[in-house]
């Protein structure tokens, strides 16, 4: 062969292997996901996933986009802005169901309660208050953001016999905001989430006065399951994007997973939601379950609370519960 030619052939040997090895990344690359993530301890399986690496493991690139309220990550859900959340309340996902069907479905609940608390009650640690019935008197209190969530607060409070405008006020608060509100005394208490309460307890800022109201409240009975908020995928990313949705989903359920059953996962409520490391290790839980674990007596306590948003105004129509969900 002549020299000139080995010169050609090495020269498009170098060309083919500069391409292919440019090429070999973009092969490879990880799928983007964009995830919501609202300030609740029920976030905690995204912080394990992320950080574990079970979403890496998974082929997904997931980023964090921080949400401050639950109408503003529906809103992004339906202008494509994100893929999914990791803690979206059920009640305002459920009614932007009944206004446009196949926006979004859950792939786990959230079960709140008693014992796996959440959403609850709470006052400045020097007012009397021990009980919800003691709300009166013009009692000043805070709601965490959100259609639902003032709407259960006020239903709540309503159930117990209280009046609003003569025995209590209530107004919408960002959940960062809630111990500064409260050690400022413009509040006298609220309707709180998790991790803030525990925050709130541990520094001496505020005491619970009652944990898992909907459940004992609103669906009448304490050890039911008030499948409050959950994580969710938008249809059109399912859709179009099936083999990356079920990637999620399994990398979620990793992480759902480690968080019931590792307690040194707490650790990452620390650097993802400034949980204090002296409280991290306290901070409760809900009972999350995944779409395909859902038993029939979940699917009813899903329905009911489904239905009493609809009895207090947010949600639009009568939503079936079995639609809400998609199991991978």
């Amino acid at each position: 062969m002549q020299r000139a030619d080995l010169l050609s052939l090495a020269v498009r040997g170098l060309a083919a292997l500069t391409l292919s090895t440019a090429l070999l990344p973009l092969a490879h690359a990880a799928d983007k996901v964009r995830m919501g993530v609202f300030p609740s301890s029920a976030a905690l399986p995204y912080y394990i996933a992320q950080n574990r690496g079970y979403f890496k493991e998974a082929g997904l690139d997931v980023e964090e986009v921080p949400m401050t309220s639950h109408p503003l990550t529906v809103q992004s859900i339906v202008a494509g802005n994100i893929e999914g959340a990791v803690n979206l309340v059920t009640l305002e996902g459920a009614n932007m169901e009944s206004r446009r069907p196949r926006t979004l479905k859950y792939i786990s609940l959230n079960g709140q309660n008693s014992a796996h608390m959440i959403e609850q009650f709470v006052v400045k640690s020097s007012h009397p208050a021990k009980s919800l019935k003691d709300f009166k008197g013009g009692v000043r209190l805070f709601s965490a953001p959100g259609p639902a969530n003032i709407g259960a607060a006020r239903a709540v409070l309503k159930k117990v016999g209280l009046k609003e405008g003569t025995d209590f006020t209530i107004q919408e608060q960002p959940i960062n905001m809630h111990a500064s509100v409260l050690q400022a005394g413009t509040f006298d208490g609220g309707y709180t989430l998790e991790p803030a309460a525990t925050i709130m307890v541990g520094q001496k800022i505020g005491k619970r006065v009652e944990a898992g109201v909907i459940a004992t409240h609103l669906l009448g009975n304490k050890n039911a399951s008030a499948f409050a908020a959950g994580a969710v995928l938008a249809d059109k990313f399912v859709s179009e994007r099936p083999d990356v949705a079920k990637r999620f989903a399994d990398a979620w359920a990793r992480g759902v997973k480690a968080a019931q059953s590792d307690s040194s996962t707490r650790g990452y409520l620390i650097a993802g939601m400034k949980v204090p490391p002296e409280l991290a290790a306290i901070v409760p839980l809900p009972r999350i379950v995944m779409a395909k674990d859902l038993s029939p007596a979940d699917v009813a306590d899903f329905q009911t609370f489904l239905d009493l948003g609809v009895e207090f105004g947010v949600i639009k129509d009568k939503v079936d519960a079995t639609g809400m969900v998609k199991a991978f």
